[in-house]
């Protein structure tokens, strides 16, 4: 049989029962340093009280119970059992031997228990013995005690007459005086609070709003914290929430009435701001109580100031013109259609002028509620930084009493717990002793401080006030209560400020209306160049000038203006464009004469001034006309539509003078006008739509070259005119140019067209009459004498037309088309040079066509280089 193995016991095995004996065994051992152990029992006693402890455990427990009580029944029962005493059945003999054993019992029991008390009454003998003999002295000591506690208190009681009774009567008194003082100001500071409600009825009378909220806050304060619990002013505080609210409406409707009067007194007064105490004084009672909606209303009325405005104006307008029956015209509109342009112009620029005093009333109101919300929102900065130097301070010294003792343990808590716990003491202290000194201060005297001063100094208010002075030196004190954060201050900054531009908004589209309503019948599309411009020009100063006043440019009315001009200018350019187009029609191109103002025209465009100039009276109509325009010493045959068509160029330039915002518009209309004139005079001149136009029989050289010319000239200006509108453009507009290069280019194409023409009229000319040419007698030839003819009427119908160099440029391509002609011609005839008598002819008119082409005016030093009609030999 294997015998289990017992397992290593060790040290480790006993650790969990001597930590839970530990400490019964320091009480243990605590305990038997408190109670030693006697040495010095007897031990005959301890014997003899061993042999009755032996006896008394003879006695049932039950006796020595300390709730021991025979009227319980279960402790009777016990005691003495009822089987004892039945005698039913026969058993009267047993029950009486048992009831005598009982009682025999019960007796021994008496016996022990008197055997022990006797015992323990010998062994204490000797100490009731020496009680008893001490007794005596006892008494004796009891009454010298007696009779010296009794001089005792005689004499303190003659000290406390003498020395401490009056001492302590006079504590009393300052006791009793310092309260009577505290109930004194008490009903004092009620006596005030009792004075708020009609002391705020006076001020609401005098519209001092911010005084009255500042009164109410100030009481309702001292309700909670120094009445509190009055039964008296029980519905006080109520009361005074209902006259906020109340004051709040009042201050609203104060506003209301405060925007009406101010922004509908007559715009003639000088005065920019209608006072200005009372609006600052509305205006921080409404940033105090959060009724920021104030600007909607002070927008609202600057909608109906503004319709008032126009109104007016048209009444009193109206009624300065006697032509205007209002009886018959009832509609206010109907009747200020029935103005002229100039009527109705005067009416426009006094509304516009209304309109700028206008808005310098709200800028300057507008300023004022502006500087008012800055200096709340300073004032609240500056207040919280000065809150947080403290709260850093205390941070740094928490730091440091954390770094300090954060692992230190005192009474069963942290040392800085501690600390905190004995940083509060001094506090309390201070204001233990602040309230009982508070009592010894004067009271505040009721001839010398006011009921309102007296409240508020009574008061444990935490409201400080800041003095701030407002742009219109109205000195207001800012309170720190103003419940709006940073946030909704700048906020509301910002909306004052968009308050403005709305203004300027309001204006320009009450305007815009007063235009459209004008313009419902055509008006202002039927205004004239001059008409417009006068009209564009007043609209601009009012928005430069709205501008400045409002720092920022309203789009409406110039988006307004932007449309009537582009109606105005897509009506400029039809009708020039429709006055070309006639004057194309009717044009017989024949050379006209130049009266002098276009020669003053084009003299001033020379000077630098690309506009039209000034009519002058009286020498103008005396100079007589010239036969050609001379620019910059050149001269040009024109026709009439191309003087005309320079004068409109100029209109174009002069409109976007005078209307800058037209200007790439003007550029894309005067394109299109020169690629009209371009293309409709190459239809009439090169496509012979003259003939069926105008009625012309043929389309001479001299037609194809007055039309040159007209082209040139207008070529010549075409860089003048870029020129002007890149001063006027945009650099991002600059590709717009281009217009102007393509149009230059189509120019200069339909002048090589033409000069194409002349060349093609003298070729088929050629190849006619050298068809026929054959070589003999006489010399000249007819052929040759009919050639020299032709040439002579080309060059007489051209050379005063074309300057010298283009003249003979032309020449020069007719000759090299006369010499191909004639080359094929001796080709064809078999005619060479080689010194016979057929060359000798061909030579000999040769030269006589080269002497009258050379007899030609301005043709003298034309290389002819007749030599290339013969073919070279191989």
């Amino acid at each position: 049989m294997c015998v289990p193995r017992s397992p290593q016991i060790s040290k480790e095995h006993f650790t969990v029962y001597q930590q839970e004996i530990s400490q019964r065994e320091k009480i243990h051992e605590r305990c038997k340093k408190i109670c030693p152990p006697k040495d010095t029992f007897d031990r005959t006693l301890l014997h003899t009280h061993d042999k009755s402890r032996t006896d008394l455990e003879q006695v049932p427990k039950i006796f020595m119970k300390p709730d021991f009580a025979l009227d319980d029944s279960l402790t009777f029962n016990s005691v003495l059992p009822w089987s004892h005493f039945n005698t039913a059945g026969g058993k009267g003999n047993r029950d009486a031997a048992s009831s005598k054993l009982l009682q025999e019992k019960l007796s021994h029991y008496l016996d022990i228990v008197e055997v022990n008390i006797a015992h323990q009454i010998s062994l204490r003998s000797e100490a009731f013995f020496h009680a008893m003999t001490s007794q005596h002295e006892l008494q004796d000591y009891l009454k010298k005690t007696s009779q010296a506690v009794k001089m005792l208190r005689d004499k303190i009681a003659q000290i406390d007459k003498v020395m401490c009774e009056g001492s302590l009567h006079i504590l009393r008194l300052a006791l009793t005086r310092n309260n009577c003082v505290k109930v004194y100001n008490k009903l004092k500071l009620m006596a005030t609070v009792h004075q708020t409600q009609p002391t705020v009825q006076v001020l609401l009378s005098t519209s001092e709003f911010v005084g009255a909220l500042d009164l109410i806050a100030t009481t309702q304060e001292v309700l909670q914290q120094e009445l509190q619990g009055i039964h008296s002013f029980r519905h006080l505080g109520s009361q005074l929430c209902e006259l906020e609210k109340l004051i709040d409406k009042m201050m609203i409707a104060e506003f209301s009435t405060y925007s009406h009067s101010d922004l509908n007194r007559p715009l003639e007064d000088d005065c920019q701001i209608l006072e200005e105490e009372r609006l600052v004084s509305l205006v921080f009672g409404l940033l105090k109580q959060r009724k920021l909606n104030f600007l909607e209303i002070y927008s609202e009325e600057m909608i109906i100031t503004a319709k008032n405005i126009i109104k007016q104006c048209v009444i009193n307008k109206v009624s300065q013109i006697e032509d205007i029956d209002t009886d018959v015209v009832l509609k206010l509109a109907d009747q200020m259609r029935m103005l002229n342009f100039l009527q109705w112009f005067d009416l426009l620029k006094d509304i516009f002028s209304k309109f700028t005093i206008f808005l310098q009333r709200v800028k300057a109101t507008l300023n004022i509620i502006h500087s008012v919300v800055l200096s709340v929102l300073d004032k609240n900065q500056r207040t919280r930084e000065l809150e947080e130097i403290p709260q850093q301070k205390n941070a740094a010294k928490d730091n440091s009493l954390d770094t300090e003792v954060a692992y230190l343990i005192h009474e069963g808590m942290f040392i800085s717990d501690a600390f905190s716990e004995s940083e509060l003491t001094p506090i309390a202290i201070d204001t233990t002793s602040q309230r009982n000194a508070s009592p010894n201060s004067e009271p505040c005297s009721s001839d010398s401080v006011s009921e309102p001063e007296c409240a508020t100094d009574s008061s444990s208010s935490k409201e400080q006030t800041s003095s701030s002075v407002t742009p219109g030196a109205v000195d207001i004190m800012v309170n720190e209560d103003m419940k709006l954060t940073d946030l909704e201050l700048g906020k509301l900054a910002n909306n004052v400020q968009e308050l403005l531009y709305s203004a300027s908004d309001i204006c320009h589209d009450r305007a815009v209306k007063f235009l459209m309503s004008r313009a419902k019948d055509g008006f202002l599309e039927k205004l004239n160049s001059t008409e417009f411009i006068t009209l564009s020009r007043l609209m601009e100063t009012f928005i430069l000038e709205t501008e400045q006043i409002c720092g920022r440019k309203s789009m409406s009315l110039l988006g307004a203006l932007q449309s009537q001009a582009n109606k105005f200018v897509n009506r400029f350019h039809e009708e020039r464009k429709t006055k070309l187009s006639l004057l194309l029609d009717n044009e017989r191109w024949k050379q006209a004469d130049v009266p002098a103002e276009f020669q003053d025209l084009v003299d001033s465009i020379a000077d630098g001034k690309i506009a039209l100039p000034e009519k002058k009276s009286g020498a103008t109509e005396e100079r007589k006309p010239a036969e050609v325009l001379i620019v910059e010493g050149q001269q040009y045959a024109v026709v009439g539509t191309v003087l005309l068509l320079i004068r409109i160029i100029l209109e174009y330039c002069q409109c976007v003078d005078n209307i800058p915002s037209v200007t790439t518009d003007m550029l894309t209309r005067l394109s299109d006008l020169l690629k009209y004139f371009n293309s409709r005079s190459c239809q009439l001149v090169l496509g012979a739509g003259a003939l069926q136009v105008v009625g012309l029989k043929t389309i001479t050289t001299k037609n194809l070259a007055l039309s040159s010319r007209c082209l040139q000239l207008i070529v010549h200006y075409i860089p003048v005119i870029r020129a002007h509108f890149e001063a006027r453009l945009q650099p991002k507009q600059y590709s717009m140019l281009r217009h102007f290069d393509h149009i230059t280019k189509d120019y200069h194409d339909h002048i090589a067209e033409i000069s194409a023409k002349l060349v093609a009229i003298m070729d088929s000319l050629f190849d006619k009459l050298l068809s026929k040419y054959e070589v003999k007698a006489p010399v000249p030839s007819a052929c040759f004498r009919n050639i020299c003819k032709q040439m002579a009427k080309m060059h007489e119908a051209i050379f005063d037309l074309l300057p010298e160099e283009q003249t003979q440029m032309l020449f020069l391509r007719i000759n090299a088309s006369y010499k191909l002609h004639l080359k094929k011609q001796l080709s064809h005839l078999n005619v060479i040079n080689d010194g016979g008598p057929q060359n000798g002819l061909v030579t000999a008119d040769v030269a006589f066509y080269t002497g009258n082409l050379q007899a030609l005016k301005g043709l003298k030093d034309l290389d002819l280089n007749m030599a290339e009609i013969w073919e070279q030999k191989r």
